[in-house]
């Protein structure tokens, strides 16, 4: 009798126990379901949900591949079995991810008007069965440009739905977990451009995971915060970060706190009035003490970290904990300075190297520069990485974190030369601190620095199988394969050759939208002052191809950086020989002028080399990066900062006549670099064939004439159209004029183009 009775309380303990779980309900299309994820029953997400929440709650999958939010949709999720099981079920929490096979071409060009209706009724469905259930809709998980659909339609309804999605979350008293970001940036993640795998499966369980407990991970500001780091000085200052959902933050920066609460994200932000150029500063960050328990549903449950631990560990381990210190903060200028190897060329390299050390502990750079070295973890040199860089390239990890640290005799040697000498310049010239962050990667093209919704939506076809295609440059394409192929490659008649699967599941730095989302998402919308790039050698194949993506590029990142005006200073090729070069910095000084006022070109070729992609000497071109900020960004009007440009070229007397802009009192006097004979200009006629022609300055220093007794009547004028030239006309500060191709006008007075 007693055994019946202890047998009988302890299956009334377990029903007790089974009844007070919280039932969580995942209801979904395919990605719910787990299609595509290997051993489903252990890897689909509610799988991997149940493990993460813990005993105390009861998860269950009713995905159904295939299904429509749309009641009017080819497969209606309203009418399979799962949904009645879903609604049997009387789910507590309940997650629903639906929208993606609504862009099929049979559902939304017909049905969009019932999407936010059908949407809505299905909520109430759930709550009707269980008035107290809290519900979540989710923004769809990507879907990518390798889909067979992407650009007939596609990509630009799975944008509606999305909107339509966050309208719903917006007003109908429920939470919206976003799907889409986390996976966003890892294409190799959804091999079939549709279905995450295992370890997309496991990213969605983890965001599920927060979104609906509120772990966060603990207070973390910004990953770019740190000891010895400079915050842009200007109107005002703002910082933020995470933490566990409803946390209350207190910041604390050079005595002035400030409060703030965390949103359903885990996402805090603050802003500082603007503060003084100096330092360091103390900046702090910690948690207010939580509130105590709550209520809910009859239960006792909290979002706080120690509540969640009772009922499983928290997947993100303790986070920071409760108070993070700085106390060697600077205010200052910030600088970004990017592109590939010739930026990311290290100052010990250089041919001015000792003398640059040298001279470091006299300079202001030694007080007043701090260095952000994010530096590549693994070269692309012409060689096979292991499985194990490949698998670290995938995650993003390819570039060291961001460290800050102030510059020293030792780390400029392993910094950018070039990135060095401009910041060193501004440090001397503006006596404040200076932030030099440098990501620059060798090889890396100007597609792989851009982000992935512009080109999907600006150029989309140039994601499409990059690795085999025509608009990567062929050396970039080949080395990324090599660096891959031990990971790719596979055995066919006798040769190894890339797969074509496992090359799209496997990630580079030199393809489309891999440096923006490895290099730029990094800086987690660290405020700076503008752009120094270098960049273009491993696009220099394609000239009309480069025109766009460099716009894309500009105007990528001063979205990101949410400046429309974002200063943007970039360096001209230097000479090589290479044939299309002389057409490219031609290219590059058109791009200049649409530019903006507050951006400007570098030109290099005076200090190029005939043999040698990598100029040794970069001194000179990180002062002239400066001499442009300077210039252009900090108001030193009487500062030569750039190269003199034609503006105007007509025939006078018989003379080809050449006007050339940024001529004043302070920078009069053009003149040869070299010798007494002014080198690199060519004239054609009519036939298109361009000869040597002799230059001289006129008296007053603002013309240039041209002879050229083979062309009776010029019709083109071009100077330094060599790979690797040695034009040497420069103005009186010693700036050379570009490389150049323009016609020649028939006004009688020289025409302006600025």
């Amino acid at each position: 009798m007693k055994k019946v009775l202890f047998l009988g309380l302890l299956f009334a303990s377990f029903c007790a126990s089974a009844k007070e779980k919280i039932r969580v309900a995942c209801v979904g299309n395919s990605v719910t379901y787990g299609m595509g994820v290997e051993n489903r029953e252990q890897n689909a997400y509610p799988v991997v949900l149940q493990r993460l929440l813990g005993d105390q709650y009861d998860v269950q999958n009713f995905g159904h591949s295939g299904s429509t939010l749309l009641n009017r949709g080819h497969r209606p999720y309203t009418k399979v079995d799962e949904y009645r099981k879903a609604l049997d079920f009387k789910a507590d929490w309940v997650i629903i991810h639906l929208g993606l096979n609504d862009t099929d071409p049979r559902n939304w060009p017909n049905y969009s008007d019932d999407f936010i209706g059908d949407y809505r009724a299905l909520i109430n469905s759930f709550r009707a069965v269980n008035p107290k259930a809290k519900v979540w809709i989710c923004a769809m998980t990507p879907i990518f440009h390798r889909h067979r659909r992407f650009q007939t339609g596609t990509r630009d309804w799975h944008e509606a739905i999305q909107k339509r999605i966050r309208q719903i979350a917006a007003t109908a008293d429920v939470g919206l977990i976003d799907l889409h970001t986390p996976l966003y940036a890892h294409p190799e993640l959804l091999p079939d451009a549709l279905h995450p795998n295992v370890e997309g499966a496991a990213m969605i369980a983890k965001t599920v995971y927060s979104a609906i407990t509120g772990d966060f991970g603990g207070l973390k500001p910004s990953p770019m915060y740190g000891n010895g780091m400079v915050l842009q000085r200007g109107d005002s200052i703002p910082l933020h970060g995470t933490a566990n959902a409803g946390d209350v933050v207190d910041v604390t920066f050079n005595g002035v706190s400030l409060t703030t609460k965390t949103n359903a994200d885990g996402r805090w932000r603050v802003v500082f009035p603007s503060v003084e150029a100096g330092g360091p500063y103390r900046l702090e960050f910690s948690l207010s003490p939580q509130p105590p328990l709550q209520k809910e549903r009859g239960r006792e449950f909290s979002r706080t970290k120690a509540s969640r631990k009772k009922q499983s560990p928290s997947p993100f381990g303790e986070g920071r904990g409760g108070a993070v210190l700085f106390d060697s903060v600077y205010v200052g200028e910030v600088w970004l300075c990017s592109g590939q190897s010739n930026m990311e060329f290290q100052l010990r390299r250089s041919s001015t190297a000792e003398e640059d050390v040298a001279l470091f502990p006299q300079s202001a750079a030694s007080r007043l520069l701090h260095l952000c070295n994010m530096a590549p973890i693994y070269s692309t040199d012409n060689d096979n990485w292991p499985a194990a860089v490949c698998d670290s390239v995938n995650q993003l990890k390819y570039l060291k974190k961001p460290v800050w640290e102030r510059a020293t005799a030792e780390n400029i040697r392993n910094f950018s030369a070039i990135a060095y000498h401009m910041g060193r310049v501004l440090a001397d010239s503006l006596q404040v601190p200076v932030g030099i962050i440098c990501n620059a990667v060798g090889g890396s093209t100007t597609e792989s620095w851009i982000d992935r919704r512009t080109l999907e939506w600006k150029l989309p076809n140039i994601l499409t199988d990059w690795y085999f295609g025509d608009y990567g440059q062929p050396w970039a394409r080949e080395r990324a394969l090599k660096n891959i192929a031990q990971v790719v490659n596979v055995e066919k008649d006798g040769k190894s050759t890339p797969d074509l699967n496992k090359t799209r599941q496997q990630r580079h730095p030199y393809e489309p939208c891999y440096m923006f989302e490895a290099g730029i998402l990094p800086l987690d919308h660290f405020r700076i002052k503008g752009v120094a790039w270098y960049q273009g050698e491993s696009n220099a194949h394609n000239i009309e191809l480069h025109e766009q993506l460099f716009r894309l590029l500009r105007d990528s990142w001063s979205a990101y950086f949410g400046r429309r005006s974002l200063p943007f200073h970039f360096v001209q090729l230097s000479g090589l020989n290479r044939p299309s070069w002389p057409a490219f910095r031609d290219s590059q000084l058109r791009l200049n002028r649409g530019n903006g006022l507050h951006s400007g070109m570098v030109v290099s070729h005076d200090h190029g080399d005939s043999l040698d992609v990598h100029p040794r000497n970069k001194r000179p071109i990180g002062e002239r990066l400066a001499r442009l900020a300077l210039h252009k960004n900090y108001d030193y009007r009487k500062l030569v900062s750039q190269s003199p440009r034609p503006v105007g070229i007509d025939i006078h007397e018989g003379c080809v006549r050449i006007a050339f802009s940024g001529l004043n009192d302070a920078n009069r006097g053009l003149h040869p670099a070299s010798g007494d004979r002014i080198i690199g200009f060519e004239v054609a006629g009519k036939d298109g064939i361009f000869h040597p022609a002799e230059a001289r300055v006129d008296e007053n220093l603002l013309l240039v004439l041209l002879t050229c007794p083979e062309v009776k009547e010029p019709v083109e004028v071009r100077y330094a159209w060599q790979p690797f030239t040695r034009a040497n006309l420069v103005n009186g500060a010693g700036l050379p004029v570009s490389t150049f191709k323009y016609r020649v006008s028939k006004r009688k007075e020289p025409w302006v183009w600025d």
